[in-house]
């Protein structure tokens, strides 16, 4: 059965993903969903983009703010563009977007419909449905500004949408899931991100069964110019009068940039940066003696085989992911070019080989994932601050980029944390 899944505070943040980073993400995003449905199956990847948590994870560690409600946006938009030329060998489509974009959404769905031999018209409804849900059943203060609709061959889809609201510099997140769904308007939502804004109109809550039926009679009996009339004779409820509302596990995501020890499970950090100097040097010996590669690639693909493999409880504390692959803002430090380039250089050489029935290197994530698991349980590591300061310091050996520019070597240890150029 469809159901919420939760909700997280979102800071809303303005900006746009530089092209070098968008076209990175539109790649790694591609070839993780290729890794996901490999091992897992197309469902398990459906199930996933309906999660929050994990939702939230995935973007983090392709390089996007940690925290920020700009994570939806690019993510769909890297699904968008990464999964296109693979529409035919997975299966899924990606429509709609941001603004335009998703007004776009019925007419795109259409079309796909038509190339693959699916209702169209009915996959058209099922959006307007959906946002017309979000924006009108559910007033939660948010306004809708982007509708991303993934849809599999067979049928199956998945919605993720996003609202904001200006006034309190915050985001939702809205997911839903087709699978199990047996009602637009009863407690449709696979999940709904965003800050709690205390008591809310959400018509699609069960209890609210009889609401749903007594406007019905109503407009079929008064019509909207008596509603009105009616209610402008009602006194507004007192709080003592309100119904309670259902308590949903959230994921809260900070306002500040910096990733802080709060914001990351220590265990399971350590346990990946174990997990790579140990599993490293026997799953990859090829790999290290490239010229340029060592263990810091290693580790980004710890963090990637983690969002591959883990389960859903893994994902409580995303901002470690973006200890991977860095951010766009230089938080937690610079992104690593190369670093980035040569986990997608890895990661798209198993897939490639899985595909042909070579599974040594796609085996060899999932032995690093399992590591991971087993040594976080003991593991001893860096604090977190001397970790971020150690990449910091290192960024320019990786080709640390971010919003700012490039790198640079710094002139001394102090500098480390401040150096750049412009591009």
């Amino acid at each position: 059965m469809a159901h919420r899944a939760g909700s997280a505070d979102l800071p809303l943040h303005g900006g746009r993903v530089p092209p070098w980073l968008a076209q990175r993400m539109a790649r790694l995003g591609a070839v993780i969903s290729q890794a996901i449905v490999h091992h897992y199956g197309r469902d398990e990847l459906m199930r996933r983009l309906a999660h929050p948590f994990w939702f939230q994870s995935f973007g983090a560690v392709m390089g996007m703010d940690w925290h920020s409600s700009g994570i939806t946006t690019s993510v769909i938009g890297a699904l968008k563009r990464g999964l296109a030329p693979l529409s035919d060998e997975l299966g899924l489509h990606v429509c709609g977007g941001r603004g335009k974009h998703s007004r776009a959404t019925p007419a795109e769905l259409i079309a796909v419909g038509e190339r693959v031999g699916l209702d169209g018209m009915a996959l058209s409804s099922a959006s307007r449905l959906v946002a017309k849900v979000d924006s009108a059943a559910v007033q939660d203060g948010f306004d809708l500004y982007l509708h991303g609709f993934i849809v599999a061959d067979d049928g199956q889809w998945v919605v993720v949408q996003q609202g904001m609201n200006g006034d309190r510099g915050q985001a939702r997140r809205y997911h839903w899931l087709s699978e199990g769904l047996s009602s637009f308007v009863e407690a449709p939502h696979a999940a709904i991100e965003g800050h709690g804004q205390g008591e809310i109109v959400n018509l699609t809550d069960r209890r609210a069964a009889a609401a749903r039926s007594a406007q019905v009679e109503m407009l079929g009996a008064l019509g909207p110019d008596g509603i009105l009339r009616e209610l402008a004779k009602l006194e507004p409820p007192t709080t003592a009068e309100l119904p309670a509302q259902m308590a949903l596990p959230h994921l809260i995501l900070p306002d500040h940039h910096d990733v802080r020890v709060e914001d990351v499970v220590a265990r399971r950090l350590h346990g990946t940066l174990a997990a790579a100097a140990d599993r490293g040097p026997a799953d990859f010996a090829d790999l290290l003696l490239t010229p340029g590669v060592g263990a810091r690639t290693v580790q980004a693909l710890a963090m990637v085989a983690e969002v591959v493999h883990g389960a859903p409880s893994r994902f409580s504390d995303p901002a470690r992911f973006s200890l991977a692959l860095g951010g766009k803002d230089r938080h937690p430090f610079p992104v690593p070019i190369k670093v980035y380039d040569q986990t997608l250089g890895v990661l798209k050489s198993a897939v490639a080989n899985a595909r042909l029935g070579r599974e040594d290197e796609l085996g060899a994530l999932k032995r690093l994932d399992d590591q991971a698991r087993r040594l976080e349980r003991h593991a001893a590591g860096p604090s977190l601050e001397s970790h971020i300061a150690a990449e910091r310091a290192a960024s320019h050996r990786y080709g640390g980029r971010s919003v700012f520019g490039w790198e640079t070597e710094p002139a001394g240890a102090q500098g480390a944390a401040r150096s750049f150029r412009q591009p």
